[in-house]
């Protein structure tokens, strides 16, 4: 525990699990200066938002906080022919929100490159990074700027790739956490190991700090990883629920109501395996049949579910959440941050 605390300068071994999408200046600012180390995610951010959000960072808190990235896998499919077809098999969910069926853009996503070197000039704690193993030449760069570097483990194998290839810390991401499943070295349907079965085989195999992440929402979770020879612990799910998260009134209802047995694991909204609420647009697209590779899925869904979140429309949104959901009660960041820490 105080390795943790001592390698990212953190008073408190809790870590906020970075939000795709649904990350805020204000929750991450204020994780961080409850003594955890908040975090922000990058996904889709290209340099100039990355430099513009650092900023804001900067300005909210002075503690150290992370910034998370995803890796490319290698199979993600550039803006193509397939991109009016499947376009137009979500027409009925854009009229619904009011915006007009998307052309295909130039890219769909910033590369790797542009957000690293933004990120370099922001010289963050630490670096998360989701979907795989850093290239060395990543790690080095971070370290010498004095930039800690954490992955994402949802297997023993991944945890051991991880600590191979040299980042600091594992994060032991179990199948009950809430969004996507980050497995990289098989199908995340073929790694969906539980986070209290995976956190002591993951600390067992490896011998850097290992965080575990999914399921844990109150003190008791807290206690148990603890247990289990975690070194620290990353909620996502019971901070997504306060009121300083990017996430509206319908996302916030749906935590407090979605029993742990009617989460579902889905790839309708992006094309990857996410855990989520089975709403009606969910429902829709599985029925419908026709989901696009990542990232083509998530850029289109991606254009009605803003629209939705501005309207508060929770069955059209992506509502990732967990299978702690239930636990999730208290409305401001603090109070979060309060309940978890008597679990230490």
């Amino acid at each position: 525990m105080s390795d943790l605390r001592e390698l990212l300068g953190i008073r408190h071994p809790i870590l906020l699990g970075p939000f795709g999408g649904l990350s805020s200046v204000a929750l991450t600012a204020a994780v961080s200066d409850a003594g955890g180390l908040g975090a922000y995610g990058l996904y889709g951010y290209d340099g100039a938002r990355i430099r513009s959000t650092v900023t804001a960072l900067r300005e909210a808190t002075s503690r150290p906080f992370a910034l998370n990235i995803w890796l490319p896998t290698g199979d993600e499919v550039v803006p193509g022919a397939q991109h009016t077809v499947f376009a137009q098999a979500l027409e009925p969910f854009y009229e619904a929100v009011g915006v007009e069926i998307p052309s295909r853009p130039e890219r769909y996503l910033p590369s790797l490159e542009e957000q690293l070197d933004a990120i370099w000039d922001a010289a963050p704690a630490a670096l998360s990074v989701v979907y795989g193993v850093p290239a060395a030449e990543v790690i080095e760069e971070a370290h010498r700027r004095g930039i800690l570097v954490s992955g994402t483990a949802t297997t023993v194998a991944e945890a051991v790739a991880l600590e191979a290839g040299g980042v600091d810390v594992v994060i032991a991401s179990g199948a009950e956490a809430a969004g996507h499943r980050v497995s990289f070295l098989r199908a995340p349907e073929e790694s969906l190991v539980g986070t209290f079965a995976l956190v002591p085989q993951v600390v067992d195999a490896v011998s850097i700090p290992v965080v575990a992440a999914g399921g844990v929402s109150d003190r008791r979770g807290v206690a148990a990883a603890f247990a289990l020879g975690a070194s620290g612990v990353q909620v996502g799910t019971a901070f997504l629920a306060t009121r300083e998260s990017a996430a509206n009134d319908a996302h916030r209802g749906a935590i407090r109501s979605t029993a742990a047995d009617e989460s579902v694991l889905t790839k309708a909204m992006s094309g990857r395996l996410a855990r989520g609420v089975r709403n009606r647009a969910v429902r829709a697209i599985e029925a419908g049949g026709m989901i696009a590779a990542f990232p083509v899925q998530n850029w289109l869904t991606g254009r009605f579910r803003v629209a939705a979140g501005e309207q508060n429309l929770g069955e059209l949104q992506s509502l990732w959440l967990g299978q702690a959901a239930p636990l999730a009660q208290w409305d401001a960041a603090d109070e979060v941050f309060a309940e978890l820490l008597a679990g230490l």
